[in-house]
Parts: C-alpha cells; structure tokens; sequence
C-alpha cells in the first residue's frame, strides 16, 4: 500500500477598512480585532487528493463557492467534487455571492462584496494549497476525540404551546424569557478528528454546531469565539487546528451571552475547554487508506411569490428598500439561476468506525442529530455551512412553526427528503454513493 501524506495550508482573508460585512447588510470594516484565515489540508496517497478547508467568513454562496472550489481543486490536482469547501460562519466577516453582487452593482443597490478582493483571496489560497503540497508529510493513525461543550449552545427556535415559534433567542439576547427558557434542542458534543504519523500529531479538526456570534455589528472583524477557541488551542499545542461549525442553523449562544464584549472571551474559553479535553481524549487507530463519496442533490426552489424572480427583481430595484432587502433578493435572484446545478453532500470515511458527513448550506441541527442516529457504532462528525446558496435549510415542518430561518431560507420544505436521503446513502455500510 502507497504511504498517506498530508498537507496543511494558511492564508490571510482579512478585509480592508470599508468592506462590507455580512453581506452589507451592517456596518463595513472598521478596525480589525483578530485577523480571518483561510485554513485547510490536503489528504494524499489513496486515489484523488482530498481537500477539507475552513474559512473564517460568514458564508460562500453559489458562483462564489463554485469559482473558490475550483481554484483549490485546481492547485491540489484533484476534481471540485473532491474538494469540501466550508466558512465558519461569524457575522463581521464577509459574505460571498459573485452572482449576486454583479446584480447588484447593475442595479446600482450598496454592494455586497469587492470582487478584486475576493479574486486575491482565492488566488492566495489556492496559491498557499499548491506550495504546501512540497511540505505535505506522511501520516499513519487519524484519532477521534469528544467532549461536551457546557453553556453555550441553545436553540434559537422556542416554541409554545401551540406547537409554533413563540420567540426566536437570537445569538445575543438581554431578555430574562429568553435567556431562562430551556435549551431546547442542541448536539452539546464537540468532535475532533486529528491526523498523526506514530504518535506525532499533525493536524486537528474540531466540529461543533452552534452559531459563532457573540456581537458583531461594530465593524470590527473577527474570526469570533469560535475561531479564537481553535487559535488558542493551537498556540498551546503548536499543531495544526481548524474549526468546522455543525448544523448550527438553528443554535445559538442566546441563553448564555448578553452580547457584552467581555461574554467574547468566556464563550472562546468555554469552546476551547472543550477543544482541549477532546484533543486530550484523542485515541488513534491505524490507516491505510480512506474512502471519499459524495451525492449531488438538487434542492427545490421556496414556491411562494415572495421567492420568485419577480418580486426579487423588483425589490432588488427599489432604492428605498434597505440594504439588507435588496441585497437578499440579489441572492435569491443569484439561487433560482442555478437551479441545475446541485449542491454536493460529501463522506469521507477511515474503515467504517469513523466518518465525517460535509453538507451545504445553514443546515438544521436534526440533521446533525439524524446522521448520528444512523451510525451509533461509528464516530460521525458532521460540518455544514457547505455551498451556502439555500441560506438556511429547515426541516420540513419549521415551515409550518414560523420563527426566522423561514422567513430567509430559499429552499423548500421538500429540501428535507432529498438531504436525509443523500445522508443515508452516504452513512450505510454498504452504501454506493459515487465516488
């Protein structure tokens, strides 16, 4: 059997002062508290070369993450289909859609997006990709990890008696309702995979599904509690960590962050707690090879007026709607124009014990939850905030519950079947998913 190797890559994605964040949809860039980073590595030696990356935007959506996926397959030498391509997901970052945004500089609404910027930080990533592929090393044993993640996560979804959203407890919320009803439902696990040659660690990988906000808002960019916990974790160990976010679509930091700026620093050292008894945890078992599959879905379009090419095209157009209105109809515009081309669900597996599940969009924790639920003899590890061209991607009965993702999500209810069907091909034993 061929020798495995892996390679890890870095590069810089900050944006500079005026930027919009988020999208444009709250203040452009300010100041900087902690730089954003592009991070990945490169899986070597058993078939295509397979790329996981991480970057500390708010999210990649449709051309924007189809052109960014290339560009790193490209430098690996591999296919974009090999290629697992996510954001961690915090708000004072940006938010790309190419598509959108040539809309909307032609319909003259406040942009979302510098174009030449993004071109350079997908130059410099595929760039850093392709130098770290002379470095790569070998590797022997991939090690799993677990520990609970205590007080940060809560859903963001509580609901009342009537079965339907009596509030929505938002990633920062003052309100003694909100911050005293229950968690409700969460995954408090945070996972980690990590990557070893004997027993030299080379590479960790941590997934936890929770929004990454603690405030945002103040143009001030940051990689967020989240991406401070994983760099922590890595200036203490000096390996190479990344950070994954889980079907967070639907979890929040509500019930334990007012959003005071010092709730920043406790929520970091609550995740990186959990991060390091995970990593501390760790055993490893030995490799020879892994299996790479993946499913290609096409999520139907929302059917309501409100989702359709006319009445986005109209507010798009409207100069006294808000920033924030116009610029969701360009990326509603941007998604109903892809409708052929599907979003991909990906499964990496060593042997059948360990498998991580890569999935699209703001994805619902039940469907972190349902894939764990398929595979209780095996150790899965779920990231999402994949090809994020859906936004957000409830399940079918949220429609019916009401709350906020509904109101923004822009594929339908029938979303649900087609993913849990593509997860559970992924996750059989004897699944033929392509490959």
């Amino acid at each position: 059997m061929p020798a495995l190797h892996l390679a890890t890559f870095s590069c810089d994605v900050t944006p500079s002062e005026g930027h919009p964040l988020c999208g444009g949809w709250i203040e452009p860039v300010r100041g900087v508290d902690d730089p954003l980073k592009t991070l990945g590595i490169v899986l070597l030696g058993a078939g295509k070369p397979v790329v996981l990356c991480a970057v500390d935007w708010t999210g990649l959506r449709n051309e924007a993450f189809r052109t960014w996926r290339k560009a790193l397959a490209d430098a690996a030498h591999t296919t974009p289909e090999y290629v697992s391509l996510h954001c961690v997901h915090p708000h004072n970052a940006p938010f790309a859609d190419t598509g959108a945004e040539k809309l909307i500089a032609a319909a003259k609404a406040p942009t979302s997006l510098d174009l030449k910027f993004f071109d350079r930080c997908v130059t410099a990533s595929a760039e850093a990709l392709s130098t770290s592929l002379m470095k790569a090393v070998r590797f022997t044993h991939v090690g799993t990890g677990l520990a609970e993640v205590k007080e940060v996560a809560s859903n963001r979804r509580v609901l009342g008696d009537d079965g339907k959203v009596r509030f929505t407890r938002t990633s920062a919320t003052k309100s003694k309702e909100a911050r005293e009803a229950a968690e409700g439902m969460i995954d408090p696990k945070l996972r980690t995979l990590s990557f070893w040659d004997g027993e030299k660690p080379l590479a960790g990988l941590h997934f936890y599904a929770c929004h990454p906000m603690s405030y945002y808002g103040d143009g001030r960019v940051s990689a967020d509690f989240c991406g401070l916990a994983r760099q922590k974790l890595q200036d203490e160990t000096k390996v190479f960590q990344m950070y994954f976010n889980g079907c967070g679509g639907n979890v929040t930091a509500g019930k334990y962050n007012d959003g005071s700026k010092e709730n920043r620093v406790v929520l970091r050292d609550r995740v990186h707690t959990a991060m390091a008894s995970a990593w501390k945890a760790t055993r490893t078992t030995p490799v020879t090879d892994w299996r790479w599959r993946f499913e290609s879905v096409i999520l139907p379009p929302r059917k309501e007026a409100a989702f359709g090419e006319a009445e986005s095209t109209k507010v798009l157009n409207d100069p006294k709607a808000t920033a924030a209105k116009r610029n969701n109809a360009a990326f509603q515009l941007a998604w109903l124009a892809r409708q052929d081309v599907p979003v991909e669900v990906s499964c990496l597996s060593f042997g059948g014990a360990i498998q991580t599940l890569f999935l699209p969009g703001e994805a619902f924790v039940e469907y972190q939850l349902a894939a764990q639920k398929l595979r209780p003899d095996a150790v899965v590890n779920v990231a999402a905030y994949g090809d994020d061209g859906p936004g957000y991607i409830p399940t079918a009965k949220a429609y019916l519950e009401g709350g906020y993702e509904p109101t923004v999500a822009l594929s339908g209810p029938g979303s649900e079947e087609l993913l849990l069907a593509a997860i559970r091909k992924l996750l059989k034993p004897e699944g033929k998913g392509k490959e």
